[in-house]
């Protein structure tokens, strides 16, 4: 056979290692320094996001780029200095605060106005979230994930068996994992936030990655009743091969549409497109290359040793 997975194994799961590793040192870094794993968004903590970019159209409005520190003065005049803030572009801010009223919103606008220049009402974004609401979705979110998990697990030990499940499972949770890691290197690197659409994002991610997985399984088992003779490695390394063409296919078939919405989507949806890219992607190497290789090591490890006891005999003279 030309190409068997399970012969470079340990490169596929020292290569997970590396990257889940990564991801976690990026998560209790955003914890120490931020309070949670990832950069929450408004979906999540509450709060107003307020994003003004410079009307470019009116005369020398767009001579200098956004001065963050002028904003920041602004935000201090106002009794916002504890705000989040981040240029967005050369002519654009994104501003994070407490929930704001109205009459807040309207006297920051003019005074940002004032310092800065005329804004585009057109790409004026305004966005407020309560602080109870944002823990409801985040706690819903998370709940949605464990009974995913639960469900898929459920499922695939009724449809096969349950070592089969459990490393299904562990590329789930290997996907997740690393999803959530590159975001967390983001967040430290970019600022990058995570919204209500990045829980939806873990949701399909799992979805297309156990589709994956069952078509892989599928054959292993088409395979050993054909071939009950075969060694489990070999099984798994033709089910592999057969199925690779499939795989590939369609994820790239799926990560044409989403390379489109990530340019052109806007920013609403260029980092739900973003993480579901990472995760489709994950999703196709963790049921090639670690569900497969786990069940192959697991269903090919020598059995265990019976227990002997050693009895001791003495002898009278």
């Amino acid at each position: 056979m030309s190409f068997s997975v399970n012969r470079q194994r340990s490169l596929w799961w020292g290569l997970s290692l590396v990257v889940i590793l990564s991801g976690l040192v990026a998560m209790a870094i955003s914890w120490v320094s931020l309070g949670s794993p990832l950069r929450l968004g408004l979906d999540f903590i509450g709060g107003t996001r307020l994003q003004f970019e410079l009307a470019c159209s009116a005369t020398h409005n767009c001579s200098q780029p956004i001065d963050i520190d002028v904003v920041r003065q602004v935000l201090n005049q106002q009794g916002l200095g504890n705000s989040s803030l981040q240029i967005v572009g050369e002519y654009g801010v994104s501003i994070r605060t407490v929930p704001l009223s109205v009459d807040q919103r309207t006297r920051l606008s003019d005074a940002l106005r004032q310092k800065i220049g005329d804004f585009d009402p057109q790409k004026t974004q305004i966005e407020t979230v309560g602080p109870t609401l944002g823990k409801e979705i985040l706690r819903s979110g998370l709940l949605a994930l464990l009974v995913s998990f639960i469900g898929i697990t459920i499922y695939l030990t009724l449809r096969f068996q349950f070592d089969y499940a459990c490393f299904a499972l562990v590329a789930l949770v290997h996907d997740v994992l690393v999803t959530t890691g590159i975001f967390a290197i983001l967040a430290l690197v970019a600022g990058v936030e995570i919204d209500s659409l990045f829980i939806v994002a873990l949701l399909t991610i799992i979805g297309f990655s156990v589709n994956d997985t069952v078509v892989i399984y599928d054959r292993v088992r088409e395979t050993l009743k054909l071939n009950p003779e075969l060694g489990i490695q070999e099984v798994v390394d033709q089910a592999v091969v057969q199925t690779l063409g499939r795989s590939i296919n369609t994820t790239l078939t799926t990560l044409l549409p989403l390379i489109t919405i990530l340019l052109f989507g806007g920013d609403t949806l260029r980092y739900f497109a973003l993480a579901l890219l990472i995760g489709f992607t994950t999703g196709a190497y963790s049921s090639i290359f670690i569900a497969s290789t786990l069940l192959a090591w697991w269903r090919d490890r020598p059995p265990p040793r019976p227990a002997t006891n050693t009895l001791e005999t003495t002898s009278t003279p």
